[in-house]
């Protein structure tokens, strides 16, 4: 559909880039968190947020990554204001240790981006013995949510604005297993799939999303919580560990991807855009509300996946 660059209702289309969805928007006064800020979206994220007067706080692995990216942006806007601090999502250890650092910091928070991910990994287990793109693309945001939730509720109350989370999802959520989060075989390794884990890990982005918001909503919390498809980007290191694929993708982008700076659009585009105040528990594609799947819409595989992930995060 993007080929055509058809518009929808927002104004924008698959086409339209990170820069444009905010143009004219202010963002001087507000503070963001991107995870995954040292390359491809993260890192055109963090570029356009900055553009606009955010203040960006850069979660990464890498660290000597993140820093020869917040030199780019600053040589580009030299009145940037971005950080960066070590985050690894595989390991809760390092967001419990990152949440803990940003809140001693005094930090105000009214945008947390849950932008990093790993996509279709063999099976591997994360440091806390969790299928990796599971634990990673889920767990990790889940709980560093959880942890800075408080930390942005103040900032709701203090600035007088309203908090905005947002969680990258993709269409990739329409190709998982059939029970669509597969709570006692997480870890199964017979059964596993590269493609459908991928799916279980993004559909549980969208579903995080629509119990968060509807628990913000029950307590009167003026944050929002949403989840998107960026689009099919090959200018990514996501297909890493599939080489192959990978220079396939990247020798037919020019015709039938979007490149990066149209693929954070629509990230951009809920973080900061105006017409997207108030709006929560909703999935966007191209800069627009979407319809995901019925898996995707059911509450209460939403609230079985909170409760598991909650103890999964409760320190035992």
């Amino acid at each position: 559909m993007w080929i055509f660059g058809w518009t929808g209702p927002s104004g924008f289309s698959a086409r339209s880039t990170a820069e444009e969805v905010t143009e004219g928007i202010d963002g001087n006064g507000l503070t963001a968190i991107v995870t995954g800020a040292s390359s491809g979206l993260g890192e055109e994220t963090t570029r356009v947020l900055a553009l606009r007067g955010v203040y960006v706080i850069m979660a990464v692995r890498n660290v000597e990554a993140g820093k020869k990216v917040k030199e780019a942006v600053l040589k580009e806007s030299p009145s940037a204001k971005i950080d960066v601090m070590e985050l690894d999502l595989s390991s809760m250890e390092s967001v419990r240790k990152f949440a803990s650092d940003y809140i001693a910091s005094g930090r105000a928070l009214n945008i947390l981006m849950n932008n990093a991910g790993v996509m279709a990994t063999p099976f591997m287990l994360s440091h806390d013995g969790m299928e990796l793109q599971f634990a990673t693309n889920h767990i990790g945001h889940f709980l560093l949510t959880n942890l800075l939730l408080e930390t942005m509720k103040k900032t709701v109350v203090e600035c007088k604005k309203e908090g905005r989370i947002v969680n990258l999802s993709s269409e990739g959520h329409r190709l998982t297993y059939g029970e669509g989060v597969r709570f006692d075989k997480i870890n199964d390794e017979s059964e596993y799939r590269t493609i459908f884990a991928y799916g279980q890990s993004k559909l549980s982005n969208i579903l995080h999303a629509k119990e968060l918001a509807r628990r913000l909503k029950e307590e009167g919390v003026e944050i929002t919580a949403n989840a998107l498809h960026p689009g099919a980007i090959a200018a990514t290191n996501l297909l890493r560990f599939h080489g192959l694929i990978n220079a396939v993708a990247t020798s037919i982008a020019t015709f039938v991807l979007k490149n990066v700076r149209q693929g954070a659009a629509t990230q951009c585009y809920v973080a900061l855009n105006p017409q997207v105040k108030g709006v929560s528990g909703e999935y966007f594609v191209d800069s627009n509300i979407a319809n995901p799947t019925n898996h995707a819409k059911d509450m209460e595989l939403a609230k079985k996946l909170w409760d598991f992930s909650m103890d999964l995060t409760t320190p035992k």
